[in-house]
Formats: structure tokens, C-alpha cells, sequence
């Protein structure tokens, strides 16, 4: 039976514990813990982190992980599954993706012992909790104002991540290579397979996204045997690429196109307007693909992004 210790802490086969580990103190000497929810079964089986909130704002993701605890919905029947509602609670409390300091936790690790508050809570995460994983999801949405799609984020080089994508299903599952000194490819280097989801944007609930991230995870967990629950597989769309389409002009931005919708080469995604009515401008699609992403801003700069194209393999 694999030990299991998590911050100084052993939890046995069958027990259900809550660690809170103590990461730093805010100006106030206020004491900020990370709270960290552990459900192990009794029989021996693959450990899953489930976390949300790596960037402060992304407020679905939270809600998602909260869901699965609330309500009780997983109980793995083997192996152990390591709940972290809310990872950068700096960023919570201020409404804002990153530290106080303007660090972007997602571009922090491996972290330091004694470097900057994310470096420090990046460390913690790699130190304290990776080496006991085996596989992760990580909940995100998109920017503000900038609204994704339900859709898995994997490398499509690291197979076994793609094999648990794909028992994810989600709407979408989007090639993405590991980016330097994210927890995703830091955790990749210690061999653990961690998978982005992504859904809705900062700061605005979406429920649909957050339904989504829950019925997702459950179809992963019972395709690794890890509860007793049965499900259809959900054949999720490749997307080998993807890229933005971008405002050519600013103005007044009206989307004839929504998200997960289908679209072809040449068609009117949009339309830009000068606030008078005088200039009406098509923003055009330039290739074949499904509707990724989406700028909810209705005014615009020239160069901002405003529809995201997912394109499969040709």
C-alpha cells in the first residue's frame, strides 16, 4: 500500500482528512493557510489533485471544486483524491489574477523556499503535494471579458494526458504545449500528468462551465476505476491549432457567432461600428473551425483579440 503524507501529515486507506498548510502571513500578521480536502479510499489506486483558483479571478473553477466537496457527488471506491479549492488566495481576496506583488503563480514554479509570496506557495505545491500525485486536473477561465468554451488543454506528445482528456470529454480538447514555469509543465517534468481545463471568464459564474468541469472530472475518475459511477464516453473535438481573429479597426464590437458554434472560411464572424453608425466594418473568418473563445467587450481597440478559432487536423 503507497504511503501517503502530505505536509508532515500521514492519511491512512479509508480516511477523509482536511490539512491546512500554513503559507504566509498578510501585512495585517494575519496567518494565511491552504487548505487541502483528502479523500482515500480504502483499496490502493492512483492519486488525483483537483485545484482551482490559480489565478485568483477565475472564479468557475473554484465553484467546480466547491461543487464536488458540497456535494458530496465523488467517493473513491480506490486510490485518493486531493481537493485545493483555491490556490492563490491572495489573488481572491483582491478580485485579481496575481499576487499583490503583480507575480502570475502560473509562471512561478518550480518555486523557492524563500523567493516571492507565488514562488513560495509554487514551491509548497511542488514540494508538499506533486509528489504524491499521479494525475491532476487544474480548473481555469479565461480572461476578463474573454470567454472560453469548455475545453481541455494537453499536450498531445504526453499520451497518457491525452488518453485522460479524452475520458474527460470535454466539448473541446485543444493541443497545447507545456509552457516554461507552469505548474502543468513543471509537474510533467517530475512525470505527473496534469490537464487545463478551461471554462467561462473571470470574475462571472458560468454555470454551464462549472456543470461541465464536474461531469468531466467524474468521467475521468470512473475511466481510472477510482469511483463507482458509470458514464458514456463523450467524444470531445480534436483541435491540432488554434489562433485569434483580431480587430483591424476599433469600435463598437457586435459578434454574430457564439461559442462551441461551427464556422467556415469567409464567413461574418462580427461586425465593428464607429458609435455613430457611419462606418460598419465584417471581421471575416480565415479558416475553417470551431469557436473557441469569445471577447464579451463590446468596445474595442484595433488589435484586440476578438473571436478564438480552433481548427482540427486537415
Amino acid at each position: 500500500m503507497k504511503e501517503l503524507v502530505i505536509n508532515g501529515v500521514r492519511i491512512r486507506p479509508g480516511q477523509s482528512i482536511n490539512i491546512d498548510i500554513a503559507i504566509a502571513r498578510l501585512p495585517t500578521h494575519t496567518l494565511i493557510d491552504l487548505p487541502v480536502y483528502i479523500k482515500r479510499a480504502k483499496e490502493d489506486g492512483p492519486v488525483v489533485l483537483i485545484s482551482g483558483g490559480v489565478h485568483g479571478d477565475e472564479i468557475n473553477g473554484i465553484v467546480a471544486v466547491r461543487k464536488m466537496l458540497d456535494e458530496e457527488v465523488i467517493h473513491p471506491v480506490k486510490g485518493t483524491i486531493i481537493f485545493i479549492p483555491l490556490v492563490n488566495i491572495y489573488g481572491f481576496l483582491s478580485n485579481s489574477r496575481t499576487f499583490p506583488d503583480g507575480r502570475d503563480l502560473n509562471r512561478s514554479f518550480p518555486g523557492s523556499k524563500k523567493g516571492s509570496l507565488a514562488s513560495q506557495i509554487a514551491y509548497i505545491l511542488m514540494n508538499d503535494v506533486i509528489p504524491m500525485v499521479d494525475y491532476g486536473l487544474d480548473f481555469h477561465t479565461g480572461g476578463r471579458m474573454l470567454s472560453n468554451y469548455p475545453q481541455i488543454r494537453v499536450d498531445y506528445k504526453d499520451k497518457k494526458g491525452l488518453e485522460l482528456a479524452k475520458a474527460f470529454g470535454a466539448n473541446f480538447i485543444i493541443n497545447s504545449p507545456h509552457i516554461d514555469k507552469s505548474f502543468r509543465k513543471e509537474a510533467f517534468k517530475k512525470r505527473k500528468h496534469i490537464l487545463v481545463y478551461e471554462g467561462g471568464e473571470s470574475m462571472r459564474l458560468d454555470d454551464y462551465a462549472v456543470e461541465e468541469a464536474v461531469l468531466g472530472t467524474r468521467r475521468m475518475l470512473a475511466y481510472l476505476g477510482m469511483i463507482d459511477q458509470e458514464f458514456e464516453q463523450k467524444h470531445g473535438i480534436l483541435i491540432e491549432e488554434s489562433s485569434w481573429v483580431r480587430a483591424k479597426v476599433s469600435g463598437i464590437f457586435s459578434s454574430s457567432v457564439r461559442l462551441g458554434d461551427e464556422i467556415k472560411k469567409g464567413q461574418i464572424l462580427a461586425k465593428i461600428s464607429d458609435p455613430y453608425g457611419q462606418v460598419k466594418i465584417p471581421v471575416k473568418a480565415i479558416h475553417n473551425g470551431h469557436v473557441i473563445g469569445l471577447n464579451n467587450n463590446p468596445v474595442v481597440n484595433a488589435g484586440d483579440a476578438l473571436v478564438h478559432v480552433g481548427r482540427v487536423s486537415s
